[in-house]
């Protein structure tokens, strides 16, 4: 989704060269990406963050309220944490910027879509500073169990529920009821947020 119609055409163009992602649909702003989201239920959204009638962020809010399966990335020109913080905070799953190669850029929407968290390297580093500052759920990592914080460092490395799974040697519908756990008693809205979480309390 995104206003700038040659820079749109452009990306639909080179990602319908691609044989994993099957483009349904494009839209000018953010309105217009909340109706197509709601008509054609795809998997991931890959969002602009500034448009004119409705901004990236309130698009995304208002999607991942209407179709919770749908998956985010955002794509956009600025990596500062009052654009970034905002968009995870949203409901987005992933963060890249417009400089991102295409090859990175497809496998970051490949990795959204299988439940991975994506963020461009740039964003982590500046995440990393802001929540250097200071966080009010310092003391929530404590109500963690020892596996539940395994669980945790897995999901900060990007890894699926399969993925963890293997790693901890415990079935998949095990990781998922951790996940819930962790999720519910960080009072955090998804993995993505998990993932940051992680970087700065588990001293990864």
């Amino acid at each position: 989704m995104d206003d700038h119609h040659v820079v749109r055409r452009g990306l639909v163009f080179f990602l319908q060269t691609q044989k994993e992602i099957n483009v349904v649909g494009e839209a000018a702003d953010g309105k217009e990406a909340v109706e197509r989201v709601k008509e054609l239920q795809p998997d991931v959204v890959l969002m602009d963050l500034v448009m004119p009638v409705m901004d990236g962020i309130e698009a995304t809010k208002k999607i991942k309220e209407l179709s919770p399966h749908t998956k985010i990335l955002i794509l956009t020109s600025f990596s500062d944490v009052d654009h970034v913080i905002p968009a995870i905070r949203a409901g987005a799953s992933g963060y890249q910027l417009k400089d991102v190669e295409p090859d990175q850029l497809v496998q970051a929407i490949i990795s959204v879509y299988r439940g991975e968290n994506q963020l461009h390297p740039k964003i982590t580093a500046h995440l990393m500073t802001h929540l250097s500052k200071g966080d009010r759920k310092e003391q929530l990592i404590e109500t963690l169990t020892k596996r539940e914080k395994e669980v945790l460092a897995e999901i900060a490395k990007g890894k699926s529920n399969k993925e963890i799974a293997a790693a901890l040697m415990i079935t998949e519908k095990t990781v998922k009821t951790h996940v819930s756990n962790i999720l519910a008693k960080l009072n955090l809205a998804d993995r993505t947020q998990a993932a940051l979480y992680a970087v700065k309390h588990l001293r990864l």
